[in-house]
């Protein structure tokens, strides 16, 4: 009896579960891995002798995720926004996560770890750890709070009371996206995008959000003028003849091409072997299309395209104000990581890097990933539940 009812408890819990949500994650996670050791073989073998290095590494990870994924799905979502008594003042626990969000980017700029080229990690042991991927977790959850209790500052009557509303939310975040804004911007874009989008969908009146992308451009503008590398990458990207023929940006360009309607066939990229460096990592992508061609990459679109429209649906049925906030922020960032990268490595933007989601190499972009994602299936979870109003909805105010 008890094994028939442990059974019974273990298939409802499931059944509530977005299971095509997990399969598509776990499939596109599978193909990267497989893109991966495809991508990054010669490269292993001809530094470190183990052509099956990045492979393991990133095998490992991905059991990590999966597991984590599993875990948190398990966790009751409203927890995050639950307070905790500290001295009869009331803490939500999504403050402590953007305190240690927020210290760690300021340690990051100015005793980060180099790697790539770049001082963007944490170094904790022989794990690397980038402080960005963990802040688009807090903005996920924190801008889901913000948005939640001061959803009254973007909707005034008023058109430019909106948009100062949308400024003073936005500025809450401040200690977190300046300094990942001076280290690294397209980071700071795509965190600045997942907060825009999930005010974008709690706003009654949209019109002040013209007034929204005038300010965002012009703190992009600022931003490439005051670095010197950046206003080269805008350069090259609007005079791509003047790139060096070794530049990543035009051998990936070239490994497209190369690649026609239906690739070389898996492992028999030419430009993976040294014309591409890191080409396991931001530029996964043109391998991809160099061998399964054109339509192996618009396939891989179209899998990021119906993993999208899971999220989308569960956000669109979520039982409460946080849970749909909080889908919606992971649909901007999965949405915002896969078009930037695409359009860098076609030279449809300039150069930054981005990773493809699921896709390429990196174990702090994957767990983080598939962390939210667990999330989002304990959103899914819960569809069906009746939550009161959220003008009602009192239960995050007390321990």
């Amino acid at each position: 009896m008890k094994k028939s009812s442990a059974k019974i408890k273990i298939k409802t819990v499931l059944s509530h579960y977005d299971a095509i949500l997990a399969i598509l994650v776990l499939f596109i996670c599978v193909f990267g891995l497989i893109m991966i050791y495809s991508a990054s073989s010669y490269r292993a073998q001809y530094y470190y002798q183990d052509s099956k290095l990045y492979f393991r590494n990133q095998g490992r990870f991905l059991l990590a995720g999966a597991a984590l994924m599993i875990l948190i799905s398990f966790i009751n979502y409203r927890v995050y926004f639950k307070c905790i008594k500290i001295k009869k003042i009331k803490i939500p626990v999504v403050f402590f996560l953007f305190l240690i969000c927020a210290a760690l980017q300021w340690f990051a700029l100015f005793n980060g770890h180099e790697a790539g080229g770049s001082s963007r990690w944490i170094q904790f042991g022989p794990v690397n750890l980038q402080p960005s991927e963990l802040s688009k977790v807090c903005f996920v959850l924190c801008g889901a709070f913000v948005a939640r209790w001061f959803r009254f500052v973007l909707n005034n009557k008023n058109m430019l009371l909106n948009f100062l509303g949308y400024c003073g939310a936005m500025a809450v975040f401040g200690a977190i996206l300046i300094p990942v804004a001076l280290q690294n911007l397209s980071s700071a874009i795509i965190l600045a995008g997942i907060l825009t989008v999930i005010y974008f969908c709690v706003s009654m009146d949209k019109k002040y959000f013209i007034l929204v992308v005038i300010l965002l451009v012009v703190a992009v503008i600022f931003l490439i003028n005051a670095e010197s590398y950046r206003s080269a990458r805008i350069e090259h990207f609007l005079n791509p003849e003047t790139m060096d023929p070794g530049d990543q940006i035009l051998q990936g360009m070239y490994a497209i091409a190369s690649g026609g309607l239906f690739g070389k066939g898996l492992g028999n990229s030419v430009q993976k072997l040294g014309n591409i460096p890191e080409v396991h990592t931001d530029m996964i992508f043109t391998i991809i299309c160099e061998e399964l061609g054109i339509i192996g990459g618009i396939a891989l679109i179209g899998l990021f395209l119906l993993l999208l429209w899971r999220i989308f649906k569960i956000a669109l049925n979520a039982p409460d104000m946080y849970g749909s906030l909080i889908a919606t922020g992971v649909f901007a960032q999965i949405a915002l990581q896969v078009m930037m990268n695409i359009a860098v490595v076609t030279n449809s933007m300039p150069a930054t890097g981005v990773p493809l989601p699921f896709v390429s190499y990196g174990g702090s972009s994957l767990l983080i990933l598939m962390a939210e994602i667990g999330v989002v299936l304990n959103v899914s979870k819960r569809t069906d539940e009746v939550i009161p109003d959220d003008e009602e909805y009192d239960e995050f105010e007390e321990e």
